[in-house]
Order: structure tokens, then sequence, then C-alpha cells
């Protein structure tokens, strides 16, 4: 029954207040038991019967709610490091994707690669994520697009969920229509949201179904078809909207009551008024933005409307290659222009809202998971804005730790205990 003390600051990230409000406490102590938090407060006030507990030593540091990285396409083969050039050279997105780069080059690579060596392969990314910080995950599907390649991955993504050092959140995502059926979209539509979609939801292979709504990927319409089945069956909603236009995605993700509605870059003032009307999460996903050469979403905008904005990466081995959370959360304040104390809401408390895990992850207060960060810094302001490569010192996700940095990781630093 191990109590975490000598925190310099702790982060509780508590949903009262705006995005802002991240309900600090100097001098503080976590004690918990059985991987779930049972006390929270100043450490002088410690009960006495947590005196004799096990002590972990933060080291004065800064601790927050483990990291929720609430949009990820985890589970992929092969990386497209060549189409990174091409943009640089002028290509588009677009352009890429009709040459038969883009969603179809990764679809064939993650078909060419064993189930061993893709579930390998995302193990590592996601231990990468837990020296990060992250203690939960959304993986998404996606990289199939047909319905029992679909499920291959929706099942390694269950076998993930077994190993790895995060919690894994499974989410079928309909990403654009696989090219043998382009000449028959409504059948293949009809086919993902009455075979599909019920046949997911009885395996319990994913909590969530997602659908790509853009140029080259699903339309409003077909969207609307498909998350309907998804309702039906009793899965959560969300929407990939408004990432290289204003396609009414955040209208639609508002209409059907999407628990969120991600990308977000070409929103509308309409579209941001109605995620606001429906309290829909926002997910900005600002490394995308980066290596697009794209507009960020406008997380100010959307903070100053009282939208809930979380901030994930996007992780994927096109669009966002890099698996960095808090790189993405500096992105998110300096390009999207919100405060760090805002930023870290939206990677805690808002993400996991996105997820609906708003009751067992992303603050840490009594009855939630033991999941924390201790991070090498005095307060959030000082974590974002001193920007190094990992200021993540030990990781605890449901009680476990998952990661710690000994002296050899960082030397002339204090070690944190255990």
């Amino acid at each position: 029954m191990p109590v975490l003390a000598h925190i310099g600051l702790l982060a509780t990230c508590a949903a009262p207040g705006g995005q802002g409000e991240v309900h600090p406490i100097p001098d503080a102590a976590v004690a918990f038991t059985e991987g779930v938090i049972r006390w929270v407060g100043p450490e002088r006030a410690l009960p006495p019967g947590w005196s004799r507990e096990e002590r972990w030593d933060a080291g004065g540091r800064l601790v927050i709610p483990g990291l929720v990285d609430c949009h990820t396409h985890v589970l992929f083969g092969g990386w497209r490091a060549g189409e990174f050039e091409r943009r640089l050279r002028g290509e588009s997105y677009q352009e890429i994707a009709r040459a038969g780069g883009g969603i179809a080059a990764t679809v064939a690579s993650t078909a060419a690669l064993p189930d061993d060596a893709l579930v390998a392969r995302a193990l590592g990314f996601l231990g990468e994520m837990a020296r990060l910080g992250v203690t939960t995950v959304e993986a998404k599907s996606g990289y199939g697009l047909e319905l029992e390649a679909e499920l291959r991955l929706l099942r390694l993504q269950r076998r993930l969920a077994a190993d790895a050092p995060v919690r894994i959140v499974s989410t079928l995502l309909a990403h654009v229509v696989p090219p043998a059926w382009r000449d028959r979209r409504a059948e293949h539509v009809a086919r993902f949201a009455d075979e599909l979609v019920p046949r997911v939801a009885r395996e319990g292979l994913a909590s969530a179904c997602d659908v790509y709504v853009d140029e080259g990927a699903f339309s409003p319409d077909e969207a609307r078809r498909i998350l309907r089945a998804a309702r039906a069956a009793g899965l959560s909603l969300k929407l990939h909207a408004d990432q290289h236009r204003d396609g009414g995605g955040a209208a639609l993700a508002a209409e059907l009551g999407c628990a969120s509605a991600d990308h977000l870059e070409h929103v509308s003032d309409a579209g941001v008024a109605a995620l606001a009307r429906a309290g829909t999460v926002a997910v900005t996903l600002p490394l995308a933005a980066l290596y697009l050469g794209a507009p960020p979403a406008p997380a100010r905008r959307l903070v100053d409307a009282g939208v809930p904005v979380a901030i994930a990466t996007d992780f994927n081995p096109g669009s966002a290659p890099s698996p960095h959370l808090p790189l993405a959360l500096l992105l998110a304040c300096t390009q999207g222009r919100i405060t760090p104390a805002e930023a870290l809401k939206g990677a805690t408390r808002c993400a996991a809202s996105a997820l609906g895990l708003e009751a067992v992850a992303g603050s840490v207060e009594p009855g939630r998971s033991a999941d924390l960060a201790v991070l090498d810094a005095a307060s959030p302001l000082e974590w974002l804005y001193h920007f190094r490569p990992n200021d993540c010192v030990l990781t605890i996700a449901g009680g476990r730790v998952t990661w710690r940095r000994g002296a050899a990781d960082a030397p002339g630093r204090p070690e944190v205990l255990p």
C-alpha cells in the first residue's frame, strides 16, 4: 500500500473549473492500494494510518495524472518517410494518396507483416509512450479497410491490451473506402455498418467507432449511416472532422452526439458553436498539422467558446510519425495559443473524457486508477516552457511502475524512489 510522498506540486486535474484549472496541491502526497487512489492531499494532512505504509519519494518534483493519448494509429507496418520529402517539395497529402501513397501504402505494409511482428512493433511504440508518462492510449484500426482485415487488427489490439505497459482503448475506424469498392461505395458502407459494426460490438473488440470524413474518405451521409449503426450496437461515436477543409464534420459530430471530434484544423465558427452546445470534446492533433504544414486547430478559439479541448499525437507512419505527447502539448501552446495548464488538462481529464474514461483516468482523485507521472519540473509551466527530450522520472499505471529513470539516465540528478 504505497504512499507517493515528497511531491513538490501535485496537479490533480480534477473536473471542476475551466480548461486551465488543474487544481494544484503543493507539498502533496498520494496514497493508493490495489491500483486505486485512496487519498490525496497535503502531505502534512496524511492520515496516521498511512504513515506506516511503504513510502515512495518523488524528490520534490511535479506529479501529474498519467497522460492520456486519445488518438493514435499505433498498430501498423512500414513507414512513409519518402512522403515527408515529397510534401516538402510541394506535393499535397491528397496528391500523394491519389498516386497510391498515404493510407493505401500503409494498408499494404500492414497486411504484409505477420501478426507477431505487428504486435511486437506496437509494443515497442507503447513502451516509448510509457517512458514519457503516458498511461492510457487509444488504438484505432483502419489500416485493414476490408472487413476481415479490420477484424484482424482489432483482434491484435486485444492482444496488445493484454501485454502493453499502458491501458489500451480500441476503436474501430472507417478510414477510407477500399479500392475494390470505389465503384460500389454504397454497398461497402452498408457492409461496414450492417456486418462489421455489429460483429465488432458482439465480440467486444472495440468500445467506439470512428469515421474519417474528408475529401477522399467518407461523406457526411456515409458517416451518418455508419455511426447510427454503431450507436445502435452500443458503441461510442467519434469522428475525424474538418482536417483538410471545412466539410461540416464538427456539426455532424455535434448532431450525432459524438464523444469527440478530432483534427478540426479547418473548423468553422458554426462548427465550434455546435461542439460547444453538444459538449463534444475537440481532440486537437498538433503533430499532424506540423508534419503536413497545415494550420493548427484553433485551440484557443475552441477553449474560449467553452469546448473541452484534448491534445493527442495522432501517431501514425505518414502524417504524424512521432509518439511524443509532451511535444504535442508544447505545440498546442505555441501554435494553438493555449496555456501549459490548459494543455495539461487537455492530455489528462479532457482526453479521458474523449474516451469515456473520466471516471477512471485523467485526474488524481480518490477512486480513480493510480495512474501517475513524476516529472523533473517544478510546475506545468516550467515543464512545457523548458522543453527537454523527456522529463518523466517515474510512470505508474494502475499502481504498477512501468518506467523508472535511474542515475545512469540522468547523471547528477537524484533518483526517485522506489
